[in-house]
């Protein structure tokens, strides 16, 4: 089993940055794929970010591609979500996930391990 817990959301203006951070401990982070969600008001959860245990591979959303970059680092059990040229539309509750399984997954429910989410919040 994992714990994640995320930081680094808040209050940023459209065009802005955000840096997420989630930082795991437990059984070994470095064998799981990592996801970052986030789920708006009135929305599913959607994945807009995946990373293979070894970062070799990754994938991002559509909605997010070419503004946001998944990286990790399992010497610390870090995983982060860097956030560019926000807007409005990403304003969401974001969580960080743990996949426990050698295929790679883009359904919430296909995750074994969730943390409880950081709130970005851009104005307008």
């Amino acid at each position: 089993q994992v714990q994640l817990v995320e930081s680094g959301g808040g209050l940023v203006q459209a065009g802005g940055s955000l840096r997420l951070s989630c930082a795991a401990s437990g059984r070994a982070f470095s064998t799981y794929t990592m996801g970052w969600f986030r789920q708006a008001l009135g929305k599913e959860r959607e994945l807009i970010a995946r990373i293979t245990w070894s970062g070799s591979s990754t994938y991002y959303a559509d909605s997010v591609k070419g503004r946001v970059t998944i990286s990790r680092d399992n010497a610390k059990n870090m995983l982060y979500l860097q956030m560019n040229s926000l807007k409005p539309e990403d304003t969401a509750l974001y969580y960080c996930a743990a996949d426990d399984s050698i295929f790679l997954h883009t359904a919430a429910r296909d995750y074994d391990y969730w943390g409880q989410g950081t709130q970005v919040t851009v104005s307008s």
